[in-house]
């Protein structure tokens, strides 16, 4: 079994499920980048996934339009957002204790929806891959590439999109100084309320649309807790790529290729325990946090409320 595990067709098949099983870590992280670059933590990344999970699935399952599924779960990205951010700009709550209460909503609320309106698991309809001409047809890479859903392909273009939006834009350079020291920045006129609600709504939308990529794009089902963690482990990936969407990236693909090859070890009956294979993104998660903390110094503003002086 062993042997035959280390085989092109299996190393294909691991690049080309890492690629997919990146999207949900790209969308989650890429939207928490922004919220932690303006001085916010949203520990509330999983809950957000869970509730945009289910509502695009909910949509697709009794609509059949995908495109529908993904507007309703980003109208359910961009609510949580905006509560999440008047409970951290305007009642300025303790935003981990916060983070997690979301967590805890999202959590319940699509259990209990899924309940309710489901009740047991139901087929919708999926996004299917998309062949891009030519560039599909490039032996091995195009599989890998340039055969993915188009969910996949939003998901990596977001990634120079943002970078370019933080580093190259006058938006940007507000969402760093709202991080880095609102005092001044608002000394200077700039709208730290405003900018942190943007990001924290944002980053709601984007973290739904991960949930999304689950349940309509990496399947066509929704199950209770399906996120499994992807959620804090975005939030981790901020860390790790040093608050920079081109290390988000990095890192996303790291863990993504870490899960794809536990499944394949397990689908190749690698002699490996289950338990072990399905243990190591969460081991990797945590290695990359204690690297990550030493080297890295974050937004000088991240988790600190700010209030205007008068």
């Amino acid at each position: 079994m062993i042997a035959d595990f280390f085989t092109i067709t299996v190393l294909v098949g691991i690049l080309t499920s890492g690629i997919r099983l990146a999207t949900p870590y790209l969308f989650a992280a890429i939207g928490e980048t922004f919220s932690q670059r303006s001085g916010v933590l949203n520990l509330g990344v999983e809950g957000q996934m869970l509730l945009g999970a289910f509502a695009a699935f909910y949509v697709s399952y009794i609509t059949g339009n995908l495109w529908l599924a993904v507007l309703v779960a980003i109208v359910v990205g961009a609510l949580m957002g905006l509560i999440m951010a008047f409970v951290s700009v305007n009642l300025q709550a303790q935003q981990g204790i916060s983070g997690i209460g979301f967590y805890l909503f999202g959590l319940g609320a699509s259990d209990l929806l899924f309940q309710k309106l489901v009740g047991t698991v139901k087929i919708a309809n999926s996004f299917s891959p998309v062949y891009i001409p030519v560039l599909s047809e490039i032996p091995g890479l195009g599989e890998i590439i340039f055969q993915q859903n188009v969910l996949v392909y939003v998901a990596f273009a977001l990634v120079p999109v943002a970078w370019f939006v933080l580093n190259r834009t006058t938006l940007g350079l507000k969402i760093h100084a709202a991080g880095e020291n609102p005092a001044a920045a608002d000394s200077l006129g700039v709208s730290i309320a405003g900018v942190r609600y943007f990001t924290i709504i944002l980053g709601g939308i984007l973290s739904a649309l991960a949930g999304a990529s689950l349940s309509i794009a990496q399947s066509n089902v929704f199950q209770q807790g399906m996120t499994s963690g992807i959620g804090f482990i975005a939030v981790a990936l901020v860390y790790f790529g040093g608050w920079r969407p081109w290390g988000v990236l990095g890192g996303a693909l790291l863990f993504s290729m870490v899960n794809a090859l536990q499944l394949w070890i397990q689908v190749k009956g690698v002699g490996i325990p289950s338990d072990i294979a399905v243990m190591m993104p969460y081991v990797l998660t945590i290695l990359v946090l204690v690297a990550s903390v030493s080297r890295v110094r974050g937004p000088s503003a991240l988790t600190k409320p700010f209030e205007r002086e008068n």
